[in-house]
């Protein structure tokens, strides 16, 4: 009798739980999991500035152990603790599309589905992540492993405002300038992946080699700078507190990357903070323009 009581209380919970499982969990999952991989790109970056890239030799492993004690040192560390964070970001995917297909018949027709796509992102980042060290910092691929990350960092983002918002399905002149934009600012941070990959500043600097690689980053500069205040002009009525946030972290991002080359990348936590902001930027245009899809009426 016991037992079918702890049986049945169990089950209770199980369906109470479930329950809850509806669009707006599903929403605050999707933001959460796009902060954690915020926070992946930017230890990324600083595993990359501190030249840590190929300091556990071997991939999935580490010196060949889960966890290298012998061998820990700050290098090691980082490029150990990035792979950590790497997993866990893996398996929260895994879990949203276990949860979204789970409770498909309480979620929006199209959830499960994109739950799919963040799937396959971040299985080609992972693929990609074990190539930058198998095929030593190869540069080609140490910018497509940012590329990825960024995009999956957006595609995560839209996810989640798109399961907190209903009717959000119109299309408005915010929606065309905040997508331009954003895929000018996406342009600009692979230039900067570019120049970041291949050292080219400080090529640049010592030999005159790649400098065009850094010229090309540098113009990128005006349309993307362009884009944002278009979307800032046109988004003040309806988001002023987005638009000022635009402009903001605008002016923070020329003045960071002004002093990185102004100290030839010489202070590590400002080419880091450099990649964060260009990040924060690109999510910030991402989240308007998703926003944007909602009818003013509704807001």
């Amino acid at each position: 009798m016991t037992k079918s009581l702890n049986v049945f209380s169990a089950k209770q919970v199980l369906q109470g739980w479930s329950a809850q499982i509806n669009s707006k969990f599903m929403g605050y999952y999707a933001l959460t999991l796009a902060v954690i991989t915020f926070g992946l790109m930017a230890l990324g970056s600083a595993t990359r500035v501190m030249d840590a890239g190929l300091a556990c030799p071997d991939w999935p492993l580490c010196f060949g152990a889960v966890i290298p004690a012998e061998q820990m040192d700050l290098q090691v560390f980082l490029e150990w603790f990035h792979r950590v964070v790497a997993s866990v970001v893996g398996f929260l995917t895994l879990g949203m599309a276990v949860l979204a297909w789970w409770r498909r018949s309480t979620l929006p027709a199209w959830l499960p589905w994109a739950s799919l796509g963040a799937v396959a992102l971040v299985i080609t980042q992972g693929i990609l992540g074990g190539l930058t060290v198998t095929r030593f910092l190869q540069f080609e691929i140490v910018t497509a492993h940012l590329g990825t990350g960024l995009a999956f960092f957006s595609y995560l983002l839209v996810v989640g405002w798109k399961c907190l918002m209903h009717e959000a399905n119109q299309i408005y002149p915010l929606t065309v300038v905040g997508s331009i934009s954003a895929v000018l600012v996406y342009g600009q941070s692979l230039l900067g992946g570019v120049v970041a990959s291949r050292w080219a500043v400080h090529q640049c600097l010592d030999s005159q080699e790649f400098c065009g690689v850094v010229a090309n980053h540098l113009w990128g500069i005006i349309p993307a700078s362009l884009g944002m205040i278009v979307v800032a002009i046109v988004a003040w009525r309806r988001f002023t507190l987005g638009s000022v946030g635009v402009l903001l972290l605008w002016l923070l991002q020329l003045s960071i990357g002004y002093s990185t080359y102004k100290l030839q990348l010489s202070v590590p936590a400002l080419t880091v903070m450099h990649q964060a902001v260009g990040a924060l930027l690109l999510g910030s245009l991402i989240t308007l323009t998703t926003l944007s899809t909602r009818s003013p009426r509704l807001e």
